[in-house]
């Protein structure tokens, strides 16, 4: 192609190359410019500049990432115009390279991949990398970053397990105190209650408690906390289930601690005449229990050698190993109306609260025929405690769950719970317990993980009544940022989760709300070494 100017600079002509003939002639105006053409020409710029001052004025007033819809328009429009489209400024290479899946064995034995963003960084920055690289660079860092983090989660739940699931040292030593006293000192055998205040134990016009516990110093805490807050203190029975090994101990604690005018009983529970007359379901079931999770579970070593599961669900398997699932101080709740046929209305109280307030106006709430009063867990924005469904404690996906209940229903919370027991004999509600714990060995234990409450939810399903949530705070033992103000503002407080408050687990300030009820200066408490911190 030829291009031909003439001298006057009127006329342009385009000559096609190989060997075409046609040509194009383009005609110039004028050189000459007139003073109206001027004026015009300055008309209009000013115009423009008008306009573009607008557009930048607003878009400032808008903010730095925002953009009136008139500049929005423009800088969507104007690419478009000139025959662009916009695209992202970020390679499209890198997006390709870091979908690309990263082996599970490629990453071993490499020493080459940066340990943290400032190594990478420095690597980066040293030249030479084309886009390509930088993305291989990032994948491998960042895929090991996640390995390291869930693996350092996964260790944080196995050892958080460990610590929960046995007995520390200086709680061990308590006990061994308390049986050697118990063994020499006839102060520490004293009858509980005294033979006067014995029909109390049988008298509802008094305000009835049931603790189910093994741990003496877990047990004094609650026992103190509910006597010590109580308007009328005279007026409380508090009835303490241990197990036999413990039985000594903790009546040699209680002996030795008067609570007057309290009436405290201690019971084994080979001394309740029912729990000694043939069979007893719950115990049947606790040793068949046991016996499938150790052929299915495989221990904690199984679970978190799983490389496939989420630290999460690892946690939860873990748990499901407690010995407190396996505890009949757990179980033995369902049989609340058998172990005291005599009471109308019980308080059951686990022994990782702490109570804060009056608990006489419990006895005022109507149940409305209902048998257990509970507080809801499900109705709360926090996700890993006041959030829970039947879903979050259910097998869905196992026929004989999805067909006999709803996912969505409510879940509520075990720990202090108000039980008619006139209206629980009324019911079938532990021949329903016992028949769904059954059901879940038979299907080798896969219609839930965790121990007492699931079938809990399922026997006593159209028999619970909703209390307020002030009576009864849940989730300090599973999370730290729970509101220091919001827990002591509560009526009752629950530890429940690993971080126990009579372990070093324990999140510290939460841990103030249980240790104010502890005797530091106490003989036993100091030899054992059982510290505020």
């Amino acid at each position: 192609m030829q291009l031909h100017i003439s001298p006057s600079l009127r006329h342009v002509t385009v000559f096609p190359s190989k060997g075409f003939k046609e040509f194009i002639k383009v005609k110039i105006a004028s050189r000459r410019l007139s003073y109206r053409m001027l004026f015009y020409f300055l008309l209009f710029f000013t115009f423009l500049l008008r306009f573009v001052f607008v557009l930048t004025a607003v878009d400032g007033i808008d903010g730095e990432n925002k953009c009136s819809t008139i500049g929005c328009l423009g800088k969507k429009l104007g690419p478009r115009i000139l025959g662009r489209r916009s695209e992202s400024t970020v390679p499209e290479v890198i997006y390709q390279t870091l979908d690309e899946p990263l082996g599970k064995h490629e990453l071993q034995g490499r020493f080459d991949i940066p340990q943290t963003l400032e190594e990478f960084m420095i690597e980066m920055k040293k030249g030479g990398h084309d886009a390509k690289t930088f993305a291989v660079k990032l994948r491998e860092m960042v895929t090991l970053m996640e390995e390291r983090t869930r693996m350092a989660k996964i260790q944080e739940y196995l050892y958080r397990h460990v610590a929960s699931s046995s007995i520390p040292k200086q709680l061990h030593c308590l006990s061994l105190s308390l049986a050697n006293e118990h063994t020499n000192n006839a102060a520490a055998r004293l009858q509980l209650p005294s033979a006067e205040l014995v029909p109390a134990l049988v008298d509802n016009s008094y305000f009835h408690f049931v603790l189910a516990s093994d741990n003496v110093l877990a047990a004094s805490v609650v026992a103190t906390s509910l006597v010590r807050n109580f308007l009328r203190p005279q007026k409380v029975v508090l009835h303490i289930i241990t197990d036999r090994k413990t039985y000594y101990p903790m009546q040699a604690w209680f002996s030795l601690h008067s609570l007057s005018p309290a009436i405290i009983e201690v019971k084994a529970l080979h001394h309740f005449d029912w729990f000694t007359k043939g069979k007893v379901p719950v115990l049947e079931a606790m040793e068949k229990d046991q016996k499938v999770r150790s052929q299915f579970r495989g221990g904690s070593s199984a679970i978190v050698a799983n490389t496939t599961e989420k630290p999460k669900v690892i946690a939860a398997k873990l748990q499901a190993l407690s010995p407190k699932y396996n505890s009949v101080m757990n179980h033995i709740r369902i049989h609340l109306p058998e172990l005291f046929p005599s009471l109308n209305k019980v308080v059951f109280l686990d022994d990782d609260i702490v109570v804060q307030t009056d608990l006489s106006p419990l006895w005022d709430i109507e149940m409305n025929g209902k048998v257990n009063g509970a507080v809801e867990t499900c109705t709360g924005e926090d996700k890993f405690v006041m959030s829970k469904k039947l879903k979050s404690y259910l097998n869905f996906s196992h026929p004989l769950i999805s067909k006999n209940f709803n996912p969505n229903e409510c879940a509520w919370a075990y720990g202090m719970n108000i039980f008619d027991l006139e209206a629980w004999r009324k019911t079938n509600i532990s021949n329903i317990y016992h028949y769904w714990v059954e059901q879940n060995i038979k299907s080798d234990l896969s219609l839930w993980q965790l121990g007492t409450l699931p079938p809990g939810l399922i026997a006593f399903h159209g028999y619970v009544h909703v209390i307020d949530p002030f009576w009864h705070m849940l989730g300090l033992g599973y999370q730290e940022n729970t509101s220091f103000v919001d827990a002591e503002s509560a009526g009752v407080v629950h530890y429940n989760g690993r971080a126990k408050p009579w372990l070093e687990i324990a999140f510290p300030q939460l841990r103030k709300l249980w240790t104010k009820y502890v005797d530091f200066s106490d003989k036993f408490i100091k030899s054992c070494h059982i510290r505020a911190s």
